[in-house]
């Protein structure tokens, strides 16, 4: 039926978009852009693994939905359950995709609440072992082991300003006044919920003063145009493919540039 996209067509655009067998890469999509699909979401998961071959592994950026309610409640605050990577819902802004991606067999789950990435494929145990639990998005993280083993990461429908690969060339770079934040969450620690502090650069918002809230994107396309990376259609959706070392490269010289 015209319209509808089968798992064999998304695997073609794919493909063209420029993944290869073996590729590690950390996706985000708007899965509504790319249009109806035979199969729903699941079909683009497992066009992503057909392209990328039981050697390549893919990667969704989960944070977690943590249950506020009873954080200053002295008495509801025992009760508030503790992160589990194996149980903990994916963060509902980040949308449905992270934790479709979770709750497929085989995924993975990575261990520092906020950072926290799920990983399908033939290193997703790798990926997610070990996970920092402060700084989150630094070199001991999912994103760091992507930009370490020469992953890519691929919007699929996203804005580009939803690039949070970004947040590791953020902690990378060199420049005054980072904004950190110290916050407590629950997190399961031997079958027990445990309140611990957290630290990490905050990326709730801009790592530095003077930066517009959505510069992710100017980031993205200023790299755009230097000729790297690859623009296509996923579906419908309008979509970007870029070398995971490389766009963090180009954006930690970018921030230190400019402080």
């Amino acid at each position: 039926m015209p319209g509808i996209w089968t798992r064999a067509a998304l695997t073609e655009h794919l493909s063209a978009l420029g993944l290869v067998p073996g590729d590690a890469v950390l996706v985000h999509a708007g899965l509504r852009s790319v249009g109806p699909i035979l199969g729903g979401p699941d079909a683009l998961i497992d066009a992503l693994r057909d392209v990328v071959g039981p050697d390549g592994t893919i990667l969704g950026y989960c944070d977690w939905q943590m249950d506020e309610l009873g954080r200053d409640d002295p008495v509801l605050r025992q009760h508030v359950p503790g992160f589990d990577p194996v149980r903990s819902r994916s963060i509902r802004d980040n949308g449905a995709f992270p934790e479709l991606l979770r709750t497929t067999p085989g995924a993975r789950r990575s261990g520092s609440p906020g950072a926290s990435c799920a990983a399908l494929g033939g290193r997703a145990e790798w990926f997610v072992t070990d996970h920092a639990l402060d700084y989150g998005y630094g070199p001991q993280s999912p994103f760091g082991k992507l930009v370490a083993s020469g992953g890519k990461t691929l919007l699929i429908g996203a804005p580009l300003d939803t690039m949070t690969l970004l947040h590791h060339a953020e902690h990378l770079a060199d420049i005054p006044g980072k904004r950190v934040l110290r916050y407590e969450s629950p997190i399961l620690v031997d079958g027990q919920t445990a309140w611990r502090w957290f630290e990490e650069f905050d990326t709730g918002m801009p790592v530095v003063e003077g930066l517009a809230d959505d510069y992710f994107e100017e980031v993205v396309e200023d790299f755009l145009a230097t000729g790297q990376g690859r623009r296509g259609l996923v579906g419908h959706a309008p979509s970007v493919l870029v070398d995971a070392p490389a766009v963090v490269a180009f954006a930690v010289d970018w921030l230190e540039r400019r402080f």
